[in-house]
């Protein structure tokens, strides 16, 4: 059979035809893909013509489609659905795809001809088109001298492999890590459909008749909040946390201290003092030491309410607190003190109903966009659901994939990503995922999500939208391609909606009785909002620091002991508490070590949280759920990606700078 992804997709927005493709057809479309795109830029070099914006900038932009949309796919499937194959195939393109990126921006000849472009005549996005591609030149080392090039290339190529390996035994290591109990009475507390989950996934693990929670990405586990075994809490929670950090083939603190040590060196060669100011070079934040200053700041007030917390859980129980006591007198502190029980909560959070009646109708509200299931539409995983979004003139928009339910074949978390980006100039229309890893409940039974499930429901749909609104020209700017410490914002401001009265009420009804949430449960919910906060802040600084504390190393400096590393960075950072372990640790902290994603950038949600909070008081100034608001922060912000500075894209909507005290009121931190 011809390979499907060696011509554009004849499928509706370009959506890959996943039934057809395989591992092989990964493999041949990305090595072709290449070698196109190589040939595509030999071509521009070789232009005996002066450069112009036209052929050259231009030309670039329209150069590897075969590319991306081989590469696209193929990664679709190593987050979401990696075989073995898939697996091994990861393994061996990494490093060729790394080595390309250094033949594209280390293409002395090519950078020549977009210095010499004349923007003179440009409109504004394709001059910053051109000053973004001399940029990204300049910060891939195009000035460093042959030696210092070659040097590069074997860092980045070693980087790659890292961490390529890291991610995949990060995945493996969750799988590894999680608890098989033999007694339902072991599960006392858990709701009977989690019970049920567990049973199922013990059942698809090999295991019948035994129950497994399968663990979260992060270090605090969901069921912590509720199993009443004190034990199986302990062993719940020093599985979770000594992921990737046992010894053993799935041990990662290796890949770790050599990551560092390679990004310390290739800081140094680029002319920074250290990889976190290379990173901070590239983002919105003006520098380094704005990014410390506000963390600091932040951190003794976080703290300070986490011991707050922390007297009060001890009180509770009745004994020393552990660190896997935390989660389950919190919850009773919460029943006590504010009357709210997160687990009673979930049959009133069913995920079609928060979907079509909560996520989808507050699009709809706010920017008239509507949603069409087309089950004509297939994924790359019987899961994933297909929906085409059509805007207020019925005109289509683009396609939303969702993903939602945890598998042995995906990685941890949540996140969203673009199988096609928008853009005016190759005539394309966005086709965007979301994944989550929620339990997928037995057949036939509802999947009730958890207050933090609901949360990340609406957050991930904030990228959806800032995808599919992408109204640019060049695809380099298109939809999320912003700055790391910029790309959280629109996703954290579509958090605002969940407890919004008109969306809440039109969602939050009990999935058996069709009653809704009752209001005394909502206003309790409102008045418990900051109850938690301390323990929340402290947990998020713990990891954006420890992340920040391994990129200011020198190659030198970077430490065997990894745990006594942490231990003596956090306590430096006035960070650290005995109850309260990192929201990630550093040996399962993929944003971090598993490819350059969050690299010296997991501060970046914290960054994006003044821009959110700021925004939040924008809406609720002006009325909130409006057609009208919804429109201008679809115009000035959500549609612009990157085709012009973000931080002026914000400043046109707030109509000032952002300021922080927004942020520290919402996290009770003044």
């Amino acid at each position: 059979m011809t390979n499907p992804l060696l011509v554009p997709s004849p499928l509706p927005y370009g959506l890959p035809p996943f039934a057809d493709i395989t591992t092989a057809h990964y493999e041949e479309a990305i090595e072709a893909g290449l070698a196109q795109h190589l040939a595509e830029i030999q071509a521009i070099v070789d232009n005996e013509d002066p450069a112009t914006f036209e052929n050259t900038a231009l030309a670039m932009e329209r150069s590897g489609r075969l590319l991306e949309r081989a590469a696209g796919s193929f990664f679709t499937l190593v987050s979401a659905d990696a075989s073995a194959g898939i697996r091994d195939l990861e393994t061996k393109l990494s490093p060729l795809l790394s080595a390309h990126q250094d033949e594209v921006f280390l293409n002395r000849a090519l950078f020549d001809r977009f210095a010499a472009i004349d923007t003179a005549a440009c409109d504004a996005e394709s001059v910053r088109l051109v000053e973004e591609y001399l940029k990204e030149f300049r910060q891939s080392g195009i000035q460093l001298d042959g030696p210092g090039q070659e040097r590069l290339r074997a860092i980045n190529a070693e980087l790659s492999r890292l961490g390529t390996e890291f991610g995949q035994r990060v995945k493996e290591g969750m799988k590894s890590a999680a608890l098989l109990l033999d007694d339902a009475a072991d599960l006392a507390g858990l709701q009977a459909d989690d019970i049920a989950g567990a049973a199922e996934a013990a059942r698809a693990a090999g295991h019948d008749g035994k129950f497994l929670l399968t663990l979260i990405q992060p270090s605090n586990q969901p069921a912590l909040s509720a199993l009443t075994n004190r034990e199986v809490r302990r062993r719940l929670f020093e599985a979770s946390v000594a992921r990737g950090s046992s010894g053993g083939s799935l041990d990662v603190l290796g890949l770790a201290t050599s990551t560092a040590r390679l990004r310390a060196e290739k800081a140094r060669l680029l002319g920074f003092a250290n990889y976190a100011e290379l990173v901070v070079d590239r983002q919105t934040a003006p520098d380094f030491e704005s990014v410390q200053s506000m963390l600091n700041r932040m951190a003794p007030a976080a703290v300070r309410n986490a011991d707050a917390e922390a007297a009060a859980l001890a009180d509770a129980a009745g004994h020393p607190l552990e660190a896997w006591d935390w989660a389950f007198y919190s919850a009773k502190v919460r029943r006590e003190r504010y009357e709210v029980d997160e687990q009673s909560l979930r049959p009133y959070f069913e995920l079609d109903q928060v979907l079509t009646h909560g996520v989808f109708f507050a699009a709809t509200s706010l920017f008239g966009i509507t949603f069409h299931e087309r089950k004509d539409l297939t994924g790359y995983h019987p899961d994933v659901r297909v929906w085409e979004i059509r805007d207020e003139d019925g005109m289509g928009l683009g396609l939303f994939l969702g993903d939602y339910y945890t598998r042995e074949s995906k990685r941890g978390g949540a996140w969203m990503n673009s199988l096609v980006e928008q853009s005016a100039l190759l005539g394309t229309k966005p086709v965007v995922i979301n994944n989550l890893n929620i339990t997928k409940p037995p057949a036939g039974e509802p999947t009730l999500l958890t207050l933090d499930e609901l949360r990340t429901t609406f957050h991930e749909f904030g990228h959806a939208l800032h995808g599919l609104f992408s109204n640019v020209t060049y695809p380099r700017f298109s939809g999320t391609s912003v700055p790391r410490d910029f790309v959280e914002y629109p996703s954290q401001v579509n958090e605002m909606w969940i407890l919004w009265p008109e969306v809440l009420h039109n969602y939050a009804r009990h999935h058996a009785t069709g009653e809704p949430l009752p209001p005394e449960v909502v206003a309790k919910l409102d008045e418990s909002r900051l109850w938690g906060e301390g323990f929340a802040t402290t947990e998020y600084l713990g990891a954006a620091l420890l992340d920040l504390a391994w990129h200011v190393l020198e190659a030198g400096e970077v430490p065997e002991d990894v745990v006594a590393f942490e231990d003596k960075a956090l306590a430096a950072a006035g960070i650290a508490h005995a109850l309260i372990p990192p929201r990630y640790r550093t040996g399962y902290f993929q944003h971090v070590f598993a490819g350059a994603g969050y690299a010296a950038g997991y501060y970046s949600y914290i960054w994006s949280e003044v821009l959110d909070a700021e925004t939040v008081d924008w809406f609720t100034e002006n009325g909130g759920l409006t057609r009208a608001n919804g429109e201008r922060f679809r115009q000035e912000l959500l549609s612009r990606g990157n085709s012009r500075d973000p931080l002026e894209s914000f400043r046109i909507l707030r109509g000032r700078e952002a300021k922080l005290e927004p942020l520290l009121k919402r996290r009770g931190l003044e």
